[in-house]
């Protein structure tokens, strides 16, 4: 299944469930970019430790700032 394929479906459960349980107000809508990064087998339990981690973390660096930051060091430049 390609990533976009995944991420479509993703989005579409994800905000059907959240929207159905009334979970947040106004409903959930999606936007329509995501980025989608792959992660070796090696990793993946920092991965899961940063996933658990991830609401403290980003009260000392911001989405956008760790956002820009993985964009710069791995240059990705549109």
């Amino acid at each position: 299944m390609s990533i976009s394929k995944t991420i479509q479906l993703i989005k579409g459960e994800a905000s059907f469930w959240a929207n159905n349980v009334k979970l947040v107000r106004p409903k959930l809508e999606w936007a329509d970019e995501y980025f989608a990064v792959s992660v070796s087998e090696s990793m993946l339990e920092k991965v899961r430790n940063y996933i658990r981690n991830q609401e403290k973390h980003h009260k000392k660096v911001s989405f956008t700032e760790e956002y820009n930051q993985f964009i710069s060091k791995y240059k990705f430049h549109g």
